[in-house]
């Protein structure tokens, strides 16, 4: 990406930073040697300094990202993990096997105190379509076991992709459950579609009845802000069971900075809001599995990016935050002449020509977008306003209907949207005009419920919220926790909204509450499976009212 000049004119408070992150990022080929830049000296740690956990990221048919962060004291205020202020040598290694009786590469990489000891090894030179397993070691210490594998060659035709998305993590909403169930699932491939860490401070973000659990420090401002807030996530046992289980896409929404920022402007005013976003950034690169073409520079991370896995799929993962126009009318639910004007747009001008790009190059049985907000019309008004969440695609009507219509022209075989952000479960069909419900269906879109955020939720009948009835598109809404499983085949994808009937315990059981089918070639859902949760498990049923007024009230009034 091109420095901007805002960029060059903010980067001189983090550019030591970036730069010891680059040093710190590796790439290890055939041999998986990785050359030590300097040697570890000082007193040994003293401590288990992998509290964090391990993760991989971003598949390629030859590799993989690998990730860990030395931390022996996580929530050091200082963001700095309780580490010592110098660099400390960090061995990974794969093996072929869990037992690492087949070791296949390992190398040594530098963990540097300017990047808060973070490592993102970049592994190349191995079998396309396999399963590997990886660790690290650091002074005495081994880190936990993870699981990854690599991209199927482009060339060839997988049987079946077993891929699970999810999104919206607040910590102190409730426990993250969904993330181990989500990893009992043994998906192949996780998508997380943003708000991973929310940036509050303590009680300024409630639910019904007090939040189980805390959030440590202030709201997130600084760079030392960040990091620690990220280890306090990353500290998790169920958070870091997820990521062990299978690589990860990561894509960033609002929390993972501020609530409903857009571009360079905050949710309030806020003088120091490009610094805040520059290290809300750094801290972000730091804490997942990013490639070396995601290092931030000053207040610009390039995010948005393509995975292929065969001639399967091929995920198109978007950025919604980081070039959109500000909101329109405000943040929330509005009838907005101006979310329709021609100029608007969701994505910036290169983005959605990259995107357009990519659409028309589709060569994949499923092109799936990756991406944050929700993306098909939802009008909460029965009357004749079209009234609509600014903070979605619907405030950015022309935007959308570029992208849709980019997929039709380019004759896009089986277009699927997935989206988080919005705390319930919702599936819907894709049209070309919203306002005439007998339109042909040009596509499908998938939303994950959140993993905690909103609190425990409630379950309802399926077909209940009053939305579904002013949208004919809209097919399922459920406002319950979890996250979508999906299996994924030349001839089909199959999704399946997996519920918690609570979080705001531990221990919760997993539910299937619905399943839906897109068929090769036959755009739009085909529900296969519907079935409440049992009353006695659930925190509770509500009614289409209630429903209603929780959808509103959680897009519109979060603080």
């Amino acid at each position: 990406m091109a420095l901007s000049r805002r960029t060059v004119l903010l980067s001189g408070a983090t550019v030591g930073a970036v730069g010891a992150v680059t040093g710190g990022a590796s790439t290890a080929g055939a041999t998986g040697t990785v050359v030590q830049n300097r040697r570890a000296v000082g007193r040994p740690l003293r401590q288990d300094p992998f509290t964090l956990g391990v993760a991989s990221g971003d598949p390629a048919p030859d590799g993989f990202v690998l990730w860990t962060r030395l931390a022996p004291q996580p929530l050091a205020e200082d963001g700095l993990g309780g580490m010592p202020d110098r660099v400390v040598s960090v061995q990974w290694e794969i093996a072929a096997d869990e037992a690492f009786r087949h070791r296949v590469q390992q190398g040594v990489v530098p963990a540097r105190p300017q990047s808060a000891h973070s490592v993102h090894v970049e592994v190349a030179g191995l079998l396309p379509g396999r399963e590997y397993f990886y660790r690290f070691r650091a002074e005495g210490y081994l880190s936990p076991v993870g699981r990854t594998r690599t991209a199927p060659a482009p060339s060839t035709m997988p049987a079946a992709l077993a891929m699970a998305f999810a999104s919206c993590s607040q910590y102190e909403h409730g426990w993250f459950t969904a993330y181990r169930r989500l990893a009992e699932s043994e998906p192949e491939l996780v998508l997380h579609l943003g708000d991973y860490q929310y940036e509050y401070a303590k009680d300024t973000y409630t639910v019904p009845g007090g939040n189980p659990r805390d959030h440590e420090g202030p709201e997130t401002r600084t760079l030392a802000n960040y990091r620690q807030r990220h280890a306090q996530y990353k500290t998790d046992a169920d958070l870091q069971a997820a990521h062990a289980v299978a690589p990860w896409l990561v894509v960033f929404d609002d929390h993972e900075v501020d609530n409903n920022w857009a571009d360079e402007i905050p949710e309030a005013p806020d003088p120091d809001f490009l610094a805040r976003r520059a290290a809300a950034f750094q801290a972000y690169y730091e804490n997942m599995p990013l490639r070396r073409t995601s290092i931030p520079r000053g207040i610009d991370l390039q995010l948005y990016r393509r995975v292929r896995w065969g001639r399967l799929a091929t995920f198109h993962l978007l950025d919604t935050r980081q070039y959109r126009d500000d909101q329109a009318c405000g943040d929330g639910y509005r009838d907005c002449a101006a979310a329709a004007e021609e100029n608007r747009s969701i994505t910036g001008a290169e983005q959605e020509a990259w995107l357009l790009d990519g659409f028309r190059r589709a060569d994949a049985r499923w092109d799936i977008l990756g991406q944050q907000v929700f993306f098909a019309q939802r009008d909460n008004n029965a009357g004749p306003l079209t009234v609509t969440s600014m903070d979605a695609w619907d405030g950015y009507v022309a935007s959308r209907d570029r992208i849709t219509r980019g997929w039709v022209a380019a004759g896009v075989r089986n277009p699927v949207v997935l989206t988080g952000d919005v705390h319930a479960h919702w599936a819907s069909d894709l049209k070309l005009d919203y306002a005439d419900p007998t339109s042909r269906t040009v596509g499908s879109e998938l939303v994950c419920s959140s993993v905690t955020s909103g609190g425990d939720g409630a379950d309802s009948a399926s077909d209940s919220h009053p939305f579904l009835r002013i949208n004919p598109h809209l097919r399922f809404q459920n406002n319950l926790r979890g996250y979508v499983r999906t299996t994924i085949t030349p001839a089909q994808l199959a999704a399946d909204f997996e519920v918690l009937p609570y979080v705001s315990r531990p221990g919760a059981p997993v539910h299937t509450r619905a399943s839906f089918v897109v068929e090769d070639r036959v755009p739009g859902l085909h529900q296969t499976y519907d079935r409440p949760v049992d009353p006695s498990a659930a925190a509770r049923r509500v009614d289409p009212a209630e429903a209603t007024r929780q959808t509103v009230q959680s897009e519109t009034l979060r603080p």
